[in-house]
Formats: structure tokens, C-alpha cells, sequence
């Protein structure tokens, strides 16, 4: 098997499906890509991470890794290993330092994990061959919200306040708006 290294290179809300998401991944030094449909509540937990936000207390991939650690495993990679009927299969790599096992894992819970414990992803090259994409960055276009007007009209201390509640009451997405539109306004 020959191994691919995949980053992630976007999340986005899904065009055709109820609540979906696209885990766009490309491969590390090639320009065929890996899209990926996942559920919202996946898509939030892998979003987090990306986005650097702290909840307020664990969620259940922060809380599998603390469990995890707690008894000093470690999750050395992921692999991307099959592709049939539309799904994607995952294993997990995790290791004790003793001993090394493969644990089977939805491709999307496997993600959220790797990023919570900095492990590279992978794929095969049977995979990227079957169905990998060619996608130029410049053809994939910006998230875009129908709140992103809106914000302008908030002082950064409101926004501010509005980014606590959000993480409070665990909405992850609408936090990382209001934190880009912070951000935003520090880079004018």
C-alpha cells in the first residue's frame, strides 16, 4: 500500500445535502484533493480545532483524548484505507509504547482525533487515483455567511461578548465567524 499525506484545506457547508459538510483534504505534495462528506456535528468538532477554539468543557473528542492520555496512549496517525458504496474507512493508529494497534473509525471521527493530537493523515494511492480531485484553489469559494454583513455593524466589544456567549452555549461556527471578524478588523 502506498501512502498518501493529506492536510485539510477547507470545511464547508454542503451544497446538496441537508446539514452536510465537505472535508476538503489535499494531498501534501500533490494537487489532487479529497473531498469528504460529513455531518454537522462532525464538521463542529473538527472545526474547533482548526478554528483554536477553547470550549468551556471538553467535548467528546476532547474528552477521548484526555482518556487517552490519561493511561499514555497516543495516536500516531490516521489512514484513509478504503473507499466503497460512497463511504470512506478510517483506522486509527495508537500506541501504548509497547505495543501498536489499528482501531477501525468513522473517517470523520479519525479526523477530529488526528488533529487533537497533531498526527499526520493519510491515504492510499489507490484512493487519490479513484476518487481524487483535481481542484485549483482559486475554484474553490470563499465560506461566506449571511451574517458577515451584519457584524460590521457591532463595536468589537460587543463582538467581543457575543464570541464568550457563543462559546458558552457551544456554537462553535458562529463563534469563529465573530472571531474572524475580529481578526479582520486588528489586520486594518
Amino acid at each position: 500500500m502506498i501512502k498518501r499525506r493529506l492536510e485539510i484545506i477547507r470545511l464547508e457547508f454542503g451544497q446538496t445535502q441537508h446539514s452536510s459538510y465537505a472535508l476538503i483534504m489535499q494531498e501534501v505534495d500533490g494537487i489532487r484533493t479529497l473531498p469528504i462528506i460529513i455531518g454537522g456535528f462532525e464538521a463542529q468538532a473538527i472545526a474547533i480545532v482548526i478554528e483554536r477554539i477553547l470550549p468551556p468543557r471538553p467535548l467528546t473528542h476532547d474528552l477521548f483524548k484526555n482518556f487517552l492520555e490519561t493511561f499514555s496512549i497516543s495516536i500516531t496517525e490516521v489512514i484513509i484505507y478504503k473507499f466503497e458504496k460512497g463511504v470512506f474507512y478510517s483506522k486509527i493508529i495508537a500506541t501504548d509504547g509497547v505495543s501498536t494497534k489499528e482501531i477501525d473509525s468513522r473517517t470523520s471521527d479519525a479526523v477530529a482525533l488526528a488533529l487533537r493530537f497533531n498526527c499526520p493523515i493519510y491515504t492510499t494511492e489507490d484512493i487519490l487515483a479513484e476518487v481524487g480531485l483535481v481542484i485549483k484553489n482559486e475554484d474553490i469559494p470563499p465560506v461566506k455567511t449571511t451574517e458577515d454583513n451584519e457584524l460590521s455593524d457591532y463595536t468589537d466589544e460587543e463582538l467581543e461578548e457575543m464570541l464568550k456567549s457563543a462559546i458558552e452555549n457551544e456554537e462553535y461556527e458562529k463563534a469563529s465567524q465573530l472571531r474572524d471578524e475580529l481578526k479582520r478588523r486588528k489586520e486594518e
